[in-house]
């Protein structure tokens, strides 16, 4: 379900203390708090003036385009609600100039009927400047067919803010209001946008959505309002399948119902790429988002001329994106502007907290990079100091037994860390668990040298795992690799009871050089520690010893690791085991 929780004053003033946030943040706004304007105020009314405007719940739009460069001024309604007739009218009453205002508003029902009827009464009003209104309604998105769509035409959507930028800037530039409507109308009729959403996003102050998209689904197409998208998808794809997908709905030329961009796939077609945080998707993700939309233009031979990526246009807090993009003019394109003249207008500074940072220049084309080369973990040693196991299948069972039992586990030692720690510790052990499969598959480790196979086990911690348990693991099992090659220096000899006794005592007390978790400490240490300790009375002893001591750490007060930044009165409450300490079990039970 969607997250139903919001930090607020009252949904009914959310809008309003929202607006005047912004206004604080960036000072050369100025704010009617009754009509829900946001304007410019140190305004050059010599200029074109630029409205656009909507419901509220797509922050930074609309208000946060509003500054020099780009909007005039901003007219907001409640969360999904559309402004009325009266706050339009004070709106283009507050940038009134001689050179003209162009409105701009998204394809909406509700929106286009009430900034037309403000923008019908100015005229009426003042008859001498009733040729100094322009009107333009942006429609980009490609879900809805045509046939679907029929006189309604295609929904605004991100894509939007691309022309609020290109005709701002022009406007900046003291271009007239024809020349500004002309390339506003141009570009809003040249774009395409698509959005995907894990979930629907939620209202404040309105009731639980009786709808939601499952945990196996994404929906494509829905739009900003929560309307359903066309299609659900399950299980969800990984980009490199959906990415594709998405961009066939834009620049498809045979889809009857979507043909509504002239592309010509012939490897000139040049285009802007706006990827936009539908409210409540990482950066992190994002990135992942812009990588494969790119790789994927590169792979149709679309020439990608700048991308912009951000949160532009929200759905509240939808956990989603949408991508958008624009098709620049051809050079023999007739009645166009040049593409050189878009972009320089895309490139032009603007001082609005919305809009985002780009380079002003095309993306590096991406390029398949040299496999690194794979460090050689095997040690160098005199073919007769080799330790081998005495079993040398039964040791790679025992280590296919432990990752199996670690990967099975994810799911547990994660909810574990989602109340001790920060949540990573199951993902990490298994990304651990299924490099050493790799590993073993590969024949690197196969218990005929255990110095060499514990330090491929030591390089996987390092590389795969990362983070603390990464460097913890990894220094204990080089450690231990150590130990088992001091014990057979000079000559070849398999491993032994004793042998490996004296190996892990010798790591343990390494590992005690670079931390200072010591049991009990509430960490992996824990169990370890009393494995090692316990060795002595046989290994099944020492597992039990092992196991009681993890077990134990839902009772003690953390000393050390993640769960130290944690209320230990929460901790001891919820009966959480550490997960690193449940790892340690895990792996020891298995062998």
């Amino acid at each position: 379900m969607a997250l139903q929780k919001h930090l607020l004053n009252d949904p009914d003033t959310l809008v309003v203390d929202s607006l005047a946030g912004l206004c604080a943040v960036n000072n050369q706004l100025a704010f009617d708090p009754p009509n829900k304007v946001v304007y410019k105020a140190g305004l050059d009314r010599s200029k074109v003036a630029l409205i656009c405007g909507g419901g509220s719940g797509h922050e930074p739009s609309h208000a946060g385009f509003v500054g020099e460069g780009m909007l005039s001024a901003a007219v907001c309604g409640n969360v999904f609600a559309s402004p009325n007739p009266s706050q339009v009218r004070r709106g283009i009453d507050l940038v009134e100039n001689d050179a003209g205002t162009l409105i701009l508003v998204k394809n909406y029902t509700g929106d286009v009927l009430n900034f037309g009827l403000a923008a019908e009464q100015y005229a009426a009003e003042h008859a001498a400047k009733s040729d100094k209104v322009k009107f333009i309604v942006v429609g980009d998105d490609v879900a809805v067919g045509k046939t679907q769509g029929g006189m309604v035409g295609r929904r605004g959507l991100a894509g939007v803010v691309l022309v609020y930028k290109i005709a701002g800037a022009l406007a900046a530039q003291g271009g007239s209001l024809d020349e500004v409507y002309n390339v506003a109308q141009y570009v809003s009729g040249r774009i395409g946008t698509i959005g995907v959403g894990l979930e629907h996003c939620h209202v404040p102050g309105t009731a639980a959505p009786s709808h939601s998209i499952s945990a196996t689904e994404i929906e494509i197409g829905l739009g900003i309002h929560n309307e359903a998208g066309n299609k659900r998808i399950s299980p969800i794809p990984p980009l490199k399948e959906l990415i594709p997908s998405l961009l066939d709905y834009i620049t498809s030329t045979t889809d009857a119902e979507r043909s509504f961009l002239p592309f010509k796939h012939d490897g000139k077609d040049e285009v802007v790429l706006l990827v936009n945080n539908l409210g409540g998707m990482s950066e992190l993700e994002l990135g992942g988002v812009v990588r494969a939309t790119r790789d994927e233009l590169a792979t149709r031979k679309i020439v990608l001329s700048r991308i912009i990526s951000g949160t532009i246009m929200t759905s509240l807090n939808m956990p989603g994106f949408s991508l958008s993009l624009l098709l620049l003019p051809r050079a023999d394109d007739a009645n166009a502007p040049k593409a050189s003249a878009i972009l320089s207008l895309l490139d032009a500074p603007a001082q609005a907290p919305g809009w985002k940072w780009s380079s002003g220049a095309a993306p590096i084309t991406p390029t398949p990079l040299a496999p690194a080369p794979k460090p050689n973990a095997k040690r160098s040693a005199d073919a007769n100091s080799v330790v081998s196991a005495p079993n040398p299948a039964e040791f790679v069972a025992a280590l296919e037994r432990v990752c199996a039992a670690l990967i099975a586990a994810e799911p547990e030692i994660t909810r574990m860390d989602t109340i001790a720690g920060d949540g990573d510790c199951g993902l990490t052990l298994k990304g651990g668990a299924q490099a050493v499969q790799k590993e073993i598959a590969a024949k690197n480790i196969a218990g005929m040298d255990l110095v060499g196979d514990a330090l491929v086990i030591a390089k996987v911690a390092e590389t795969e795992m990362g983070g603390t348990s990464g460097a913890l693991y990894s220094i204990f099992f080089s450690a231990l690799a150590q130990g088992v090659q001091a014990a057979g220096v000079g000559k070849s000899s398999t491993a032994t009871p004793e042998l490996w006794g004296t190996a892990l005592t010798s790591a343990l007390n390494k590992l005690y050089t670079y931390t200072r978790a010591r049991p009990p400490s509430r960490t992996l240490v824990d169990p370890l520690a009393a494995f090692v300790e316990a060795y002595g009375s046989g290994f099944s002893a020492a597992v039990k010893a092992a196991s009681d001591a993890a077990e134990h750490t839902k009772d003690v007060d953390a000393k050390a690791g993640r769960s130290a930044y944690v209320d230990s009165a929460m901790l001891k409450s919820e009966r959480v085991t550490d997960p690193g300490a449940w790892g340690v079990k895990i792996i020891l039970e298995a062998i």
